[in-house]
């Protein structure tokens, strides 16, 4: 994948109401795209039928372009991408990387007790590589009401982030052999983001912190499926007020409520500005003013702070939005 054209993402899913965490993402992504001249294409990853049906209508065009955010080209929606993906599990299968595993729950974690894997619930509890099935005929892909798991051999997997700096993870020994394709005929989300990844160019991924681990899959998947990993650029997490992270599924103070009560677009990305500079008080901002606060060293110095005093939504940042 060349990097003379360089490609970044928005990815929202609809599962539920965007909230002050995502815009936080969103916004940095957009201003690091316009001022390094990056294309920015929107996805919309609706894979979770229940979910997003659950969720009914989010609302996400309207809330980017309430938020001042542009993107470029037509959306690409991954419920209409299914052969893609089926297309790249042929390629992995006759690689000899993927295989058939009807395991059951219970089956999984007997067998990772038989290897005295750690019961501590936070602990990693790897897929066991002793269900692997023996060569032949399950290493394939032939069925799609299968779950399907990628074999991924040990060593390190460095991952050089732009904001976050170095990290080395070791996926064999944290995952293990990690699900490709689900039962319900659909792709894992570490495939599905992949395949669109390099089919939509993306050359850099802006997102949160928490999905750090996943790029060490992800730049394996890439490679697999003969393409070259993206830049990664992972972002601190805003925390609620309590010190949890900010859940579609708790309603964590919706976009699309703060818009309905008349919050000035100007007060959020003011309050996304001094979260990511480390301003002792936000201050209304327009789009060109945001873009201009935002740079590559400006998110190092915000993780550097972050380590020690993560972002929180504050009842005084509450009402500071809605101090028109």
């Amino acid at each position: 994948m060349g990097r003379m054209h360089r490609c970044s993402r928005i990815a929202p899913s609809p599962t539920g109401p965007l909230h002050l965490g995502n815009a936080c993402t969103f916004l940095v992504n957009w201003a690091l795209a316009r001022n390094l001249g990056w294309r920015l294409v929107l996805r919309i990853e609706d894979l979770d039928r229940d979910r997003a049906a659950a969720a009914g209508d989010t609302g996400t065009a309207e809330i980017l372009a309430w938020l001042g955010i542009d993107c470029d080209g037509e959306p690409v929606v991954q419920s209409e991408r299914i052969e893609s993906f089926a297309a790249a599990m042929g390629h992995l299968a006759r690689e000899g990387l993927v295989y058939e595993s009807p395991h059951s729950r219970s089956e999984v974690r007997e067998a990772q007790e038989a290897l005295g894997a750690p019961h501590a619930s936070d602990a990693p509890r790897p897929f066991p590589a002793s269900l692997r099935p023996a060569p032949g005929d399950a290493w394939r892909f032939a069925r799609r009401d299968v779950n399907h798991r990628m074999r991924i051999d040990a060593g390190d997997e460095r991952i050089d982030d732009e904001a976050a700096g170095p990290h080395a993870f070791r996926p064999a020994e944290v995952t293990g052999d990690f699900l490709v394709w689900t039962k319900s005929g659909i792709p894992s989300y570490q495939l599905a983001v992949t395949v669109d990844d390099i089919a939509q160019g993306v050359t850099d991924v802006v997102r949160g912190n928490d999905l750090l681990p996943s790029a060490a899959l992800q730049s394996r998947l890439h490679r697999a499926l003969g393409a070259e990993p993206p830049r990664w650029w992972h972002l601190p997490l805003v925390l609620d007020a309590d010190g949890t992270r900010m859940a579609k599924r708790a309603g964590a103070c919706s976009l699309a409520s703060l818009r309905e009560a008349g919050v000035d677009p100007d007060r959020v990305r003011g309050l996304v500005a001094s979260w990511a500079r480390g301003d002792a008080r936000p201050e209304p901002v327009g789009p060109d003013g945001f873009r201009a606060r935002i740079d590559p060293n400006i998110l190092r110095s915000w993780h550097a702070r972050a380590s020690v005093s993560p972002p929180r939504l504050e009842e005084r940042s509450l009402a500071w939005l809605h101090d028109s």
